[in-house]
């Protein structure tokens, strides 16, 4: 780029300068129309994956949508934040479909264009380590194995520290990163993140009741035990 000219682009703070930015070449309906693909195709798996799970059919709705989340998980967090991972630097001249969309969502937080420290440290923990457990909550929940919710219990704190923080940071800053009409600040910026705040927080008071219950169990056991002999 040539001295003194500013490629224009839609991101905060407006002042930001990418050398090698190129606008993308998708429109915001097929950007969303992808993304909405994306998550049916997710749910599709989900559906012929979870088939046989206990008896499908009389397995509890909650253990059903808890798979369908695992899965959706590890499909983001080793898929989609993987390739920030890896493309993060050029990210802003790149327009493959995956790219198109991170584009489209800096919008709301241009620090996924900028390298920020804190935004990459977190997406990078995310992909290699919660991406992973992602894959072990689902299959141990699919094969109903008692490791699951301590699995779940760890994702799920994991989810709400990480989604506390991104929120947090932004707005303690003062929200300098995103485009500050509503349809980016509320549906990007709080709507989509949301879920990684909601949904775990039921799945952390599952996990909490469950062990709870089985500590009881053990106690009452030990203390039937006891009176036997």
């Amino acid at each position: 780029m040539a001295a003194g000219i500013r490629t224009p682009h839609p991101y905060y703070p407006q002042d930001l300068v990418f050398d090698h930015y190129v606008p993308n070449t998708n429109t915001v309906f097929h950007t969303l129309v992808y993304v909405s693909i994306g998550f049916f195709a997710i749910l599709v798996l989900t559906v012929i994956l979870g088939y046989p799970l206990r008896n499908s059919t009389l397995a509890p709705l909650s253990e059903k949508f808890a798979f369908f989340w695992f899965i959706l998980c590890a499909a983001l967090h080793l898929g989609f934040e993987g390739y920030y991972g890896i493309y993060h630097a050029t990210l802003a001249g790149d327009n493959s479909p995956v790219a198109q969309v991170w584009k489209e969502y800096a919008i709301s937080d241009s620090r996924y264009l900028t390298s920020d420290s804190f935004v990459r440290v977190v997406e990078a923990i995310t992909t290699l380590v919660w991406g992973p457990l992602s894959v072990f909550c689902a299959w141990s929940l699919y094969h109903n194995r008692p490791s699951r919710h301590i699995a779940q219990l760890t994702l799920a704190l994991a989810h709400i520290y990480g989604c506390t923080l991104y929120y947090c940071t932004s707005i303690f800053e003062g929200s300098p990163h995103g485009d500050p009409h509503p349809y980016y600040y509320y549906l990007y910026f709080w709507f989509f993140n949301s879920f990684w705040l909601l949904v775990p927080v039921y799945l952390l008071w599952e996990s909490v009741g469950m062990l709870l219950r089985a500590v009881e169990e053990a106690e009452r056991s030990g203390k039937d035990k006891k009176k036997v002999q």
